[in-house]
């Protein structure tokens, strides 16, 4: 298989299946209308136009894998494929896990890291409700463990809710041990379950997208419900303690501008707003890193940092 990130200008592809991500006609300067689509498999995504609509063999729709025939060419300084060829795959013919990003690192092995902060829990009611889904509730598991962490930006990928959620409640417990002061049990719990709205806000792979409840809502409310729903059967939850709990949910992006509806009036909801915030930050920049040409130095204005990014000593090896 050619894999996006290995295209080059000048490429001709044969034959090669890939997930058509969007598809849209629409209409030239000349007035002639074309197919845009976007194409996607593991490495990334590449943009493409069919300019004649004959060259589409036979039917085929968003999400489904696509054959194709085209050339590799530049447009304003990115790759795009001039399609001559497409029609439609059938199931047999790819491996579904070729056109997913997924996490380098080995599920299990964080999961089973995770069970055991969630065994480390002291406080009844906290671990309790850590249990109920991290322990459990199987369909819950399955889900999270397979779930990304966002649409772009960071941790889009299979099992970068997992791997985000572990990174952050690793911080979390370094805070609480070099800090006392720290309720830790509230801390990891909220840890735990800070981005479990995203279950809903972002549809599963292949799509991966915002839907209607992620639109309307947002991951920080609909977690914040959830919690809300499992505390409210349980009668001898402490009722402060599940307002502190529910505040690091609600604040744990530290800004109202970044969505969140409380900044942190607590310790523990500052110190899961400094995790969160520092996990994402730094895997973007891995990210970064690691999509762009290893030979280029700078890398020129990011906005998520407000800089021009330079790649270091260590990031060149």
């Amino acid at each position: 298989m050619k894999y996006i990130r290995d295209l080059k200008e000048g490429d001709i592809i044969r034959n090669e299946i890939y997930l058509c991500k969007s598809k849209q006609i629409l209409t030239g300067k000349s007035g002639k209308n074309y197919v845009s689509l976007i194409l996607q498999d593991k490495t990334g995504t590449v943009d493409a136009k069919i300019w004649d609509f004959s060259n589409e063999i036979e039917q085929y729709d968003v999400m489904d894998f696509v054959h194709i025939d085209a050339r590799v060419t530049s447009y304003q300084d990115a790759l795009q494929l001039n399609v001559s060829r497409i029609y439609k795959g059938q199931e047999g013919e790819y491996y579904p896990e070729d056109y997913f990003p997924v996490t380098e690192k080995n599920i299990d092995e964080m999961y089973n890291e995770l069970m055991l902060k969630v065994s480390s829990i002291r406080d009844d009611n906290l671990k309790a409700l850590a249990e109920h889904y991290f322990i459990q509730d199987k369909e819950f598991i399955s889900r999270f463990k397979l779930h990304s962490a966002a649409k772009s930006v960071h941790h889009s990928f299979v099992g970068g809710l997992l791997e985000h959620t572990l990174s952050v409640i690793r911080m979390c417990d370094f805070m609480a041990s070099s800090y006392p002061v720290i309720n830790r049990d509230l801390l990891i719990t909220a840890a735990l379950f800070h981005d479990i709205g995203k279950l809903e806000e972002l549809s599963a792979f292949p799509a991966n997208d915002y839907t209607n409840e992620g639109q309307l809502l947002g991951h920080i409310f609909i977690g914040a419900n959830i919690l809300s729903a499992y505390i409210s059967k349980q009668p001898r939850f402490p009722k402060s303690l599940a307002k502190e709990l529910l505040h690091c949910i609600l604040a744990h992006h530290g800004e109202l501008e970044y969505g969140s509806p409380k900044k942190p009036a607590t310790i523990e909801a500052m110190a899961l707003h400094f995790a969160d915030n520092a996990d994402a930050k730094l895997q973007t920049m891995t990210e970064l890193l690691k999509n762009t040409d290893p030979k280029l130095e700078w890398m020129g204005y990011q906005r998520m940092f407000e800089s021009n990014i330079k790649r270091s000593i260590k990031s060149k090896e």
